[in-house]
């Protein structure tokens, strides 16, 4: 078994474990009305469609680079767009943790971006 099969495996039921033991502790209905918004036209406000989007463009970076170490640079301009959008939004939501950590993934992104055309 490879190293990327077992840490998969591995690392899969070990999330799987941490999940199931929050959603109890949260409570199962609790969280499955939590996802229900996701089909409830209600939910997707301009900001809320910007958070999916950029929380979606983090995760096709995070996901590739941290298990696999590939890193899709081009995607990073889809979250600099975001991150900056989330930031000037975030008057519907104006949360120290929200502002600063976009602030970081516009650092970030402009660091993977001006980084791709000067090793290029």
């Amino acid at each position: 078994m490879s190293i990327i099969t077992q840490q998969l495996i591995i690392g899969s039921l070990f999330a799987l474990v941490c999940i199931l033991t929050v959603y109890s502790t949260v409570g199962w209905k609790a969280i499955k009305d939590c996802y229900k918004k996701f089909l409830s036209k209600d939910y997707w406000t301009d900001y809320n469609t910007v958070e999916f989007a950029s929380w979606l463009a983090k995760a096709f970076i995070i996901v590739p680079g941290l298990v696999f170490g590939i890193q899709f640079w081009w995607l990073y301009i889809f979250t600099l767009g975001t991150s900056l959008t989330l930031i000037w939004a975030s008057n519907k939501k104006l949360l120290p943790t929200l502002v600063g950590f976009n602030t970081i993934w516009v650092w970030l992104s402009c660091m993977a971006i001006v980084g791709h055309f000067i090793n290029s």
